[in-house]
């Protein structure tokens, strides 16, 4: 075990990694944020207990922001406020613009920093907002601005999963009625552990499906091959000869017995995560929120993904959880519940004018304020330590065109990273 931010964190290389770490006296995050020690097994996702009032937008000005500022190093700056803000995406095209995910179903537009007052998208009719469903995230293919297609996430009025294709009328607002239902996913027995990220490689869309919520995913559906929940997915998102989407040939189950949309097995609930390049390999990082121990990192190669097994609900980070499993993706990083309870996965910085974060890899926990970073070196994470930044209820992390990075709070905020 290290110790970072007064934290311990255990990695793949951690001698002694299946010996529960010391429960550290930090218990006042948990209650500063509204969320109770045992929000990881019932309510674990970042948007958990966002009904409460420690968790509404904390004013209409950007100076509300309550991140740490100090002397020239790296800080968050404030750029905008907006109605719990779950996701910021750009869009292939169109540099000066920036994206805002709104949880209750509305999509905004930044234009050059500036909030444009009318959404780019509105859908709350379709949306079913609370806890952590809701509108979660979208997503531009290369060819948006071209195409203007693009693909919304979220939870519909049954509590099912829906990705949905819609098309842009201008560069700041979509069509409304142009919506197409791409896939539609069973999750009708709880309401957590929703997954919630859609990210584009070429042409095929993936996103991340949580394990159908409640605790220890009694039903196995994480490594049940025939469900689409507790799963990485890979789908052709397009329409095409009559069907609503197509799946990759090369998806593991083609042919084999399983869901062809399948890509990966093994997850709880990979709220957050991202392609990022490392010595010219594209890894795939994932930040799998944890039950009741242990909050995890995933890295894999994005090829070596397909098909394979991150380990829930036989793991819980290291440790085994229902019995192991053999030939388990292992994670890259541990960290300890609490004092955390929802890792919030993010991205490298790539910004030039950040040179005391460049080429660092950026994430945080919500329960946890404190904004770390590692390196990632050959798929391993070496070097882990704080930044000094710290700001509440962290959402997601996103880069620009021109690669600096922007922050999401559910406390309203959307800040850039600065130095």
């Amino acid at each position: 075990p290290r110790t970072i931010d007064s934290i311990t964190t255990f990695s793949a290389e951690t001698p002694g990694r299946r010996l529960l770490p010391v429960v550290l006296a930090v218990a006042g995050l948990l209650l500063a944020v509204g969320i109770p020690s045992t929000a990881c097994a019932q309510s674990s996702g970042p948007a958990a207990d966002i009904t409460s009032e420690t968790a509404r937008p904390t004013g209409n000005s950007a100076s509300d922001s309550s991140a740490s500022v100090s002397g020239k190093g790296p800080r968050l700056r404030p750029v905008a406020n907006f109605e719990r803000p779950v996701e910021i995406k750009a869009a292939p095209g169109y540099p000066k613009l920036m994206f805002v995910v709104e949880q209750d179903g509305r999509v905004m537009v930044l234009l050059r920093g500036k909030k444009l007052r009318r959404p780019f998208l509105d859908i709350r009719g379709r949306v079913e907002d609370g806890g952590e469903r809701g509108l979660l995230s979208v997503a531009f293919p290369p060819d948006y601005r071209k195409s203007k297609r693009f693909y919304v996430y979220y939870t519909d009025a049954t509590g099912d999963i829906r990705v949905d294709e819609f098309r842009a009328r201008t560069a700041v607002k979509a069509r409304r009625n142009s919506a197409r239902p791409v896939i539609n996913i069973p999750h009708r027995e709880n309401s957590n552990h929703n997954g919630g990220q859609l990210q584009f490689l070429g042409e095929n869309l993936y996103f991340g499906t949580g394990d159908g919520g409640g605790g220890g995913d009694e039903p196995g559906n994480a490594q049940n091959r025939n469900v689409l929940l507790g799963k990485m997915i890979r789908i052709a998102p397009r329409r095409s000869n009559g069907k609503p989407y197509t799946v990759p040939k090369s998806n593991p189950f083609v042919g084999r017995p399983g869901r062809d949309e399948i890509f990966s097995i093994g997850l709880r609930n990979p709220f957050r995560w991202s392609f990022q390049k490392s010595g010219g390999t594209r890894y795939m990082v994932i930040g799998d929120v944890g039950q009741d121990e242990f909050e995890e990192i995933d890295v894999i190669k994005a090829g070596k993904a397909n098909g394979a097994n991150f380990g829930w609900n036989r793991f819980e980070g290291f440790s085994e959880f229902k019995g192991g499993i053999e030939g388990t993706v292992k994670p890259a990083l541990v960290l300890p519940s609490p004092p955390n309870c929802s890792v919030i996965s993010g991205i490298v910085v790539r910004d030039p004018k950040v040179p005391a974060l460049k080429g660092r890899y950026l994430f945080t926990d919500f329960c946890n304020s404190g904004v770390r970073s590692f390196r990632l070196r050959k798929g391993r994470v070496r070097n882990t330590r704080a930044t000094g930044i710290s700001t509440g209820q962290i959402s997601s992390f996103a880069e620009s065109a021109s690669k600096r990075v922007f922050v999401t709070s559910l406390s309203g905020e959307v800040l850039r990273l600065t130095q």
